[in-house]
Formats: structure tokens, C-alpha cells, sequence
């Protein structure tokens, strides 16, 4: 681990010295490049240094402690003490920061929420979830964007799709894809009976142009007028737009903008994300199927979360842990759960690579 953690070192050392050379700054592309580098690898000589630095003074206290001096000895031996122990604990730090990382978890998304189980109450909680991730991105400081949106009568989403654009917002909302449940009193219930209804949520991560080749004579695009509330500008433009991915079959649709440039910008950046994933899939599957079949684990996109009304309760069922604070979940303080999963995460990773990076 510590000749990986030299080379490392080494490489972020030419990457600040190449900072200073004009033909680095004159080209934007690979500026930008080494600069994500320099960013990565940051925390990780930052942490290596530490442990240096601690290790340098277990080296100078040992020679104290040899020299037999009674009041230099005490000294020596409480640094002693306390340089093991900032080494030990940066030892694990570097660990975690040497696992392999996500390729992803730096990129924007595109979330999906679509209606399950339960007909217009899981449109209203899809719609209730939608807002949950809004006031969380808002508060995390990134920005949203609706794509897409179907909406009911009562004002639920039988499915909604958007994007969230803000540094890490991968890595922090990728373990949200699953089957959410939501037990409650619908507001179409008169006898007061719960009901248990179900949502999925997809979330995929963002598609550059050049991650995915789609052949363009592959699109059949359809342009319409636009639906639902907007005035008489939506009744009049056929600025709504319809692709359809003839291989594939996947079919998106946009309507959000006044612009049919704008629409179709955004169908073709839902649709390379959707492409995307079913590339990733089919990577991940045999990974996913030889680790099954090693350690037996079950399929975690069953009913990842439970939202219990009655009892003012959120369950995630992969962690085993339950809060009693459902009102402030819904409204964007996701952060426990949402860390304690990354934490869960690092956790297998480290177990699986057997404390080795």
C-alpha cells in the first residue's frame, strides 16, 4: 500500500509542476483533465502526509526513549503513544480512500420516479418523493432541472424524470434506486383503512455525447403539441418532442420547454442516459451474478424503504434501520440514511478486498 501511496504522491507532485508551464494553461481540455486529477488524488496525499509526519515523529521519539533520559522518557513516551495512534488511524483513513472508486460518483444525474402499486396514491407519493429529492439537492446546493412529467388529476406524478447537477450527486443518491413503500390513509380513503402502495425510483448517471453512439438514422422523432397546463402558447406550437430508439425500443418524451430545441436537447440526454445503463447493466451482470453466487446476497432493488405513516416511521430495510423523524425525511433530511448506506458501502468494499487497497 505505501509504495502505491509513494507513486501517487509522485504523480501529484508533476501535476503541480506541470500548473506552472504556459502550454498547460493554454489548453482548456487537458487543464480541466489535470485538474480533476489534482482534485482526486488531493485527499489522499493530504492523508499520506499526515501519516509521514506522525511516523517521523514515532522515529524521533523512540531515539528519545533510547537516550534514558528519566524526564525526556516521559515526554517521549506520551508522544510515543500518540504518534501510533495518528498513524493507525490514517492507515484506515488511506484505506478507504485507495478503495476503488465509482466511476460515476462525480457525474449529474437523471432521476426516474414512476407509480407502482396502489394507482392514484402511489402517484401522489411518487410525488412526495420527487419533492423529497428537490428540497435535498437544494439544500446540498446543487440544481435541478424536470424532463419529464406525467401528472395526475389530484396533482400526483404517474411518473416524473429530472436531473440533478452538482458535485457528487452520484455517489450520493445512486443507492436510492429501488422499490419505495409508503403505508398511509389515502386522501381518496372515506373509512380511514391504510393503504400500502409502492413507487420505483431509478437513478442513472449522466451521459457525455461521447459515452454513448447512437446512429441518428437509429431515431424516429415525432414533434406534437404539448399537454396539460401552459396556456394557449402549449396549444398552439408543436414544440413537444417524441424519440423513439428503434433497436432499443426505448421511447422518451420532453414537453417541459417552450422550445422544441430545448426539448429535444433534453429526450436526447434522457435517452443516452437510458442507453447508458443498459450498457452498465449488461457489464455489471456477470459481476453481480458470480458475487451472488459467492456470498449469497439477495436482490436489493425489492422494497429498499419503507415510509409508515401512522407510525411517523422511515425503514430502510438493506441497513436494518429505522427513524422516527418521517416528516423532516420528506422534506429533504435524507442525509442520515444516505450516509449511513455509503457507509455500509465502504464497509463491504473493505471487507471484500480483505483490509488490502
Amino acid at each position: 500500500m505505501f509504495r502505491k501511496l509513494f507513486e501517487i504522491e509522485s504523480k501529484f507532485e508533476q501535476i503541480e509542476q506541470c500548473f506552472s508551464m504556459p502550454e498547460m494553461t493554454a489548453d482548456v481540455v487537458r487543464f480541466r483533465e489535470m485538474m480533476q486529477e489534482h482534485n482526486r488524488l488531493l485527499p489522499i496525499v493530504t492523508k499520506y502526509r499526515e501519516y509521514l509526519s506522525a511516523e517521523a515523529r514515532e522515529k524521533e521519539a523512540l531515539e528519545l526513549l533510547e537516550m534514558g533520559d528519566r524526564e525526556l522518557s516521559e515526554l517521549a513516551a506520551e508522544e510515543l503513544a500518540a504518534a501510533k495512534c495518528e498513524m493507525a488511524s490514517c492507515t484506515k483513513e488511506l484505506q478507504i480512500l485507495l478503495l476503488p472508486r465509482d466511476p460515476n460518483d462525480e457525474k449529474n444525474v437523471i432521476v426516474e420516479i414512476r407509480g407502482g402499486a396502489g394507482g392514484e396514491e402511489s402517484a401522489l407519493f411518487a410525488y412526495d418523493v420527487y419533492r423529497m429529492y428537490s428540497m435535498y439537492a437544494a439544500a446540498a446546493g446543487w440544481r435541478t432541472e424536470l424532463l419529464s412529467v406525467n401528472e395526475t388529476e389530484l396533482g400526483g406524478f404517474k411518473e416524473v424524470s429530472f436531473s440533478v447537477e452538482g458535485a457528487g450527486a452520484y455517489s450520493k443518491l445512486k443507492f436510492e434506486s429501488g422499490v419505495h413503500r409508503v403505508q398511509r390513509v389515502p386522501q381518496t380513503e372515506s373509512q380511514g383503512r391504510i393503504h400500502t402502495s409502492t413507487i420505483t425510483v431509478a437513478v442513472l448517471p449522466e451521459v457525455e455525447d461521447v459515452e454513448v453512439d447512437i446512429n441518428p438514422a437509429d431515431l424516429e422523432i415525432e414533434t406534437c403539441k404539448s399537454s396539460g397546463a401552459g396556456g394557449q402558447h402549449i396549444n398552439k406550437t408543436e414544440s413537444a418532442i417524441r424519440i423513439i430508439h428503434k433497436p432499443s425500443g426505448i421511447v422518451v418524451e420532453c414537453q417541459e420547454e417552450r422550445s422544441q430545441f430545448k426539448n429535444k436537447d433534453k429526450a436526447m440526454k434522457l435517452l443516452r442516459a437510458k442507453l447508458y445503463d443498459i450498457e452498465k447493466t449488461k457489464r455489471d451482470s456477470e459481476i453481480a451474478d458470480e458475487r451472488r453466487r459467492q456470498v449469497g446476497t439477495g436482490d436489493r432493488s425489492e422494497r429498499i424503504r419503507t415510509y409508515n405513516f401512522p407510525q411517523g416511521r422511515v425503514t430502510d430495510h438493506r441497513l436494518g434501520m429505522t427513524l422516527y423523524t418521517l416528516d423532516s425525511f420528506l422534506n429533504g433530511h435524507i442525509e442520515s440514511i444516505v450516509d449511513a448506506l455509503i457507509a455500509a458501502d465502504t464497509a463491504e468494499k473493505l471487507a471484500n478486498s480483505g483490509g488490502e487497497s
